[in-house]
């Protein structure tokens, strides 16, 4: 006897407050020049770009009234924003109950470098990967 497919078993809860990653939250990487990079960027293939970077919108297919963005960022190439790792990039990840994945984490023994920071756009931690690449975790506001 076939088994019958629950169809909604992949389907996300609005309700759901799990403690996970959600989407890529931004992309950040060392440039010589982050200014000159941004300027090349919006010149030659559009992006609008600002003192960060530039940001991407998108909907949320579970929750179309929901707008996400991902932010595009150039650092200066020697900054410390990403050590202690030595990777020319670092990744931030949207995530959904901020408290309770870094309670996991800390459980799971992954290295979680700062305490849990609020502002007006959302909460962030910074945690290392298994290969020690720094992980800038965000929960927007």
């Amino acid at each position: 006897m076939e088994e019958q497919k629950n169809e909604t078993a992949n389907t996300p809860s609005t309700n759901d407050t799990t403690p996970k990653v959600t989407g890529i939250g931004g992309i950040f990487f060392f440039s010589d020049n982050p200014q000159e990079m941004k300027e090349w960027y919006a010149r030659n293939l559009g992006l609008e770009t600002n003192e960060w970077g530039s940001s991407f919108e998108s909907r949320n297919a579970s929750r179309p009234d929901e707008i996400s963005y991902l932010q595009w960022s150039p650092f200066q190439k020697g900054s410390d924003y990403f050590a202690p790792s030595e990777k020319e990039f670092m990744i931030n990840y949207r995530v959904q109950n901020m408290e309770g994945l870094v309670a996991k984490l800390k459980r799971d023994g992954v290295t979680i470098l700062d305490d849990i920071a609020s502002y007006d756009y959302g909460k962030f931690v910074h945690i290392l990967d298994a290969e020690g690449n720094k992980i800038e975790l965000w929960e927007p506001a």
